[in-house]
């Protein structure tokens, strides 16, 4: 099965700066899209977003976007989220997680039952 790895977490102040990474490992579908999810303490995951399995084209939730950037690098496996200008609101557990797609299709999903193979997350704190 796909093994995922998530680092980068830490605590930083409101307006600072993260990057999180998601390495994967294992034995892995031809195709998978990867996505960012995160959950707060008191509430459902949410979707922060994803990229499909050419890492040309992604997603982002309203709330991240323009602070928020995903990318791939295929050498390593690895997804990386850029965060920038983190609020207190980002706060979580971040997680990722990979989507078997088809060579068809082009776009990632922000649904995250569509995913199945999760990593173990990484704690992101935002607090002056």
């Amino acid at each position: 099965q796909l093994h995922l790895v998530e680092s980068g977490g830490g605590l930083v102040q409101p307006g600072g700066s993260l990057r999180l990474s998601c390495v994967a490992s294992g034995w892995s579908p031809t195709y998978y899209a990867i996505g960012w999810f995160r959950q707060a303490p008191g509430k459902e995951r949410e979707a922060v977003s994803c990229i499909n399995s050419k890492g040309d084209r992604f997603d982002y939730a309203d709330s991240v976007k323009g602070r928020f950037t995903i990318s791939r690098e295929f050498m390593s496996d690895t997804v990386y989220l850029q965060m920038n200008s983190l609020k207190p609101e980002d706060a979580a557990v971040y997680y990722c997680a990979s989507e078997p797609v088809s060579a068809l299709q082009a776009m990632c999903d922000m649904i995250s039952s569509r995913y199945n193979y999760w990593g173990q997350g990484t704690q992101v704190s935002v607090s002056s």
